[in-house]
């Protein structure tokens, strides 16, 4: 079991020193990786029509991929998790490059983690359709793991038209490990079908019991096991103590979790050294705890 962090993309600020620091303090302390949500742009609520998102123009998002370069050059051993890349909404074979150029420059250590989104505003303005994004995933979901493995491809469909052609260079993962977030019965159709793991929004084990047995019936479907299928759910610092952190993580271990990342956002921190802090908390109380280890090599 790999235990990472969430970096707090709307509450961190913009300092690269301090982003610096927050990424080698993560590796000092011992978390396996690094998870970053994704947003390209932000809407107005006062635009016509209003606007009921969670997010709006104000709330900062770095670039996962930049992000993770910046990362990447100043540690050595964490590994980074886009959680998730809103895959739709992005040129399949632009995020091939950029996933496969990232996996090189640090050694192996992208897990790409994707999904279809809900902001219709982001896709209109990166110029894809909105209504067919979850047939396009899936297409781009199988061009990605042929673009990173075959140095030519060949491929004409309703959203690709590639004629002998490759990018280069390859990454070290062949393929590059893709995981999917959404809990919709479309979803984990897919996640059974073509993912390596699943990022599920559920705080709880409970919570997520009713899609973990929709997922086991897909999974059967197509010769599949919870067993054989990366788990990664999201603690969250601000529901409690260790104790009841301990029995969150014991209660997703018995249904399959393999993976785990720490949420510092949503308690009130207004500095970046806050963060850091909450997270060198959580590393001393795990360790103590003895129930699991934050460190190893989290390849799936």
């Amino acid at each position: 079991m790999q235990i990472g962090v969430v970096f707090p993309q709307t509450e961190f600020g913009n300092d690269p020193g301090a982003i610096r620091a927050y990424a080698q303090t993560v590796e000092a302390l011992g978390y396996t990786h690094v998870l970053a949500y994704d947003h390209v742009l932000g809407a107005n609520p006062e635009r016509p029509g209003g606007w009921h998102g969670p997010y709006t123009f104000r709330h900062p998002f770095h670039e996962p991929f930049v992000l993770f370069s910046f990362m990447a050059a100043v540690t050595t051993r964490l590994r980074f998790v886009t959680g998730v890349l809103i895959l739709p909404q992005r040129q399949t074979a632009l995020v091939a490059k950029q996933a496969a150029t990232l996996d090189v420059l640090s050694g192996g250590r992208l897990r790409l983690g994707v999904g279809i989104g809900w902001n219709p505003v982001e896709y209109e303005a990166l110029g894809e359709n909105f209504h067919t994004r979850g047939r396009r995933c899936e297409a781009q979901i199988q061009l990605l793991r042929r673009l990173w493995t075959e140095p030519l491809v060949t491929v004409h469909d309703q959203w690709h038209h590639i004629s002998d052609a490759g990018i280069n260079p390859l990454p070290v993962q062949r393929p590059i490990p893709i995981w999917l977030g959404g809990h919709a019965d479309a979803v984990l159709d897919r996640i059974a079908r073509l993912a390596d793991g699943w990022l599920p929004n559920y705080r709880t084990a409970q919570e997520a019991a009713n899609a973990l047995a929709r997922l086991d019936v897909y999974l059967a479907r197509y010769g599949r096991s919870r067993q054989e299928l990366g788990i990664e759910p999201r603690l969250h610092y601000a529901d409690g103590d260790m104790e009841h952190q301990h029995r969150l993580i014991t209660d997703w271990l018995a249904a399959g979790a393999t993976h785990f990342s720490i949420n510092t956002m949503g308690c009130g921190f207004v500095k970046p050294d806050q963060h850091m802090q909450a997270l060198e908390r959580f590393a001393q109380a795990v360790q103590r705890s003895g129930s699991t280890a934050i460190s190893g090599d989290a390849t799936r």
